[in-house]
């Protein structure tokens, strides 16, 4: 995957009805090109509709926000990784700064369901990022190495060779504030000194995205940065038209 991903992480929008409208109207729009990769992350009720439009595009990929750390079992409210796998996905983001601060994921847990969604088959994308008191504390390197080594703790080095990393500063998430591209460049070297350190070769093919208030606006300047493999998108992935532009970055 070390060619840009483009990835749309819809979060709590757009329902099975909603999903399937966009999906028609950007595949329609979408010409299948073999130069980068384009994954989906639509809520868990809506995943079923993009597999659906997906269909046999090879182009188009499709993951889960999250999975919990057991395969079954008395979890209610929770999806497993098989069952993720059995629905369509191919992806699953583990450790976003949501998880972490909204629901009070664990560096442990992150560790866990980065094995549970590898198990099953499932690519996972582990999320790592600093809050703003950290950042101005210098404490960004610190905290992103820590998060990084504990969520990849489980898995053998060939998981994380087919696996992607995403930087996405908290302070940065759905606020309008984006790292300069200078700044996200830094944390990336960083990480990836982290990964080859303790992966070595195997980190190489490790594609590292940026999340943050990316938008149509700053995407190519952020692609444009050293060491900035691709996009982790929020907000700006919602609109057909504007995600389309930051595809065609």
């Amino acid at each position: 995957m070390r060619h840009p991903v483009f990835a749309a992480n819809w979060k709590m929008n757009h329902g099975p009805t909603e999903a399937r409208a966009f999906m028609a109207a950007f595949t329609a729009r979408w010409t299948p090109r073999a130069d980068r990769t384009i994954i989906f992350f639509p809520p868990a009720v809506s995943l079923g509709a993009v597999v659906h439009a997906i269909g046999a595009r090879r182009d188009l990929d499709t993951g889960v926000q999250n999975v919990w750390t057991e395969d079954r079992g008395a979890f209610t409210g929770e999806t497993s990784a098989p069952m993720a796998k059995d629905a369509g996905a191919r992806f699953a983001l583990v450790g976003h700064s949501e998880r972490r601060h909204v629901f009070g994921e664990t560096d442990e847990q992150t560790a866990k369901k980065c094995a549970a969604a590898a198990r099953s088959g499932l690519v996972p994308i582990l999320c790592v990022g600093e809050l703003l008191s950290e950042r101005e504390a210098g404490a960004t390197n610190a905290v992103v190495v820590r998060q990084l080594q504990a969520g990849l703790s489980s898995v053998s080095a060939d998981v994380v060779s087919a696996m992607a990393i995403a930087y996405e500063p908290v302070w940065a998430i759905g606020t309008g504030k984006t790292a300069t591209p200078e700044d996200a460049s830094a944390v990336h070297a960083e990480i990836r000194r982290a990964l080859t350190a303790a992966f070595g070769a195997a980190a190489a093919a490790v594609p590292i995205l940026y999340g943050g208030s990316v938008n149509s606006g700053n995407a190519k300047a952020l692609l444009a940065a050293e060491g900035i493999d691709g996009l982790l998108v929020g907000g700006a992935s919602l609109d057909v038209d504007g995600w389309a532009r930051i595809c065609e970055t």
